[in-house]
């Protein structure tokens, strides 16, 4: 997975590091293939390997500010978000998300900090997604590449995490517990480390031993009216008074 620098990100209204308008925040489900246990062909339909996913949540410092893990690789990743215990305090309104406030010099109208997933979840008024199918319009277009833009923070976080715990890079050969405290272990100490010595940009170009979970055929849900409005609004935003000069180049 290649992963380029910094750029055209959404820094308004985003979830961020201490619930602020500088900090960013997302997620991204990648699986870790390890070894199996007895009769363990169950996660993957692979009989030499299963695999249990990792979901991540990070902020614009590259730290991880919420984790899950221990879903089966075989589930598809919308479903696993749903039953992680981020997405419940989500939808039960324990996040402490700030309320909505206008980002635009154009348009008073208050909107809502957002969560940037991809193409696997649902659409809410607290989680972006990316417009699906070819035929966009400008707007939905520009919308896209900025949202994958920003995407690229939570792709990075798993590079500087698994090419610093190199464990990552090989399958474990160890029980589904210790498997699990390995990695909930390396995800702490990355946040410890990453304060400490920062990082190295190397480490941000490719994910080694971390895979996306595979997207097959999901009935992912298109999201509600007020969801869709509020990804419109930011699509507008985004060829207004939000838009970057370069945007259109990389379209």
């Amino acid at each position: 997975m290649k992963v380029g620098p910094k750029g055209g990100l959404i820094h308004y209204n985003c979830v961020g590091e201490k619930i602020t308008t500088n900090g960013f925040l997302c997620w991204l489900l990648l699986y870790r293939i390890v070894l199996p246990a007895e009769g363990s062909s169950w996660a993957t339909g692979d009989t030499h390997y299963f695999s249990i996913v990792l979901i991540g949540v990070c902020d614009a410092n590259y730290s991880f500010v919420a984790i899950d893990v221990g879903a089966y690789g075989k589930s598809s990743d919308s479903s696993i978000f749903k039953e992680s215990l981020f997405y419940k305090k989500l939808i039960n309104n324990s996040l402490n998300i700030p309320n909505p406030k206008p980002i635009s010099t154009l348009n008073p109208e208050p909107m809502p900090y957002v969560i940037v997933g991809d193409e696997a979840f649902g659409l809410s008024e607290n989680i972006m997604r990316p417009y699906g199918g070819n035929n966009l319009t400008m707007s939905k277009k520009i919308f896209n590449y900025r949202l994958s833009r920003a995407r690229r923070y939570i792709e990075c976080t798993f590079g500087i995490l698994s090419n610093k715990w190199r464990i990552f890079h090989r399958p474990l050969n160890v029980k589904l517990d210790l498997a699990q405290n390995i990695i909930k272990a390396c995800c702490i100490l990355h946040n410890f480390v990453r304060v400490r010595d920062g990082y190295r940009y190397d480490d941000t170009l490719t994910v080694q031993g971390l895979e996306n979970v595979p997207i097959e055929n999901q009935n992912v849900t298109r999201g509600s009216r007020t969801a869709q409005a509020v990804r419109d609004k930011y699509a507008h935003y985004f060829i207004t008074d939000g838009q970057i000069e370069w945007q259109y180049s990389k379209i």
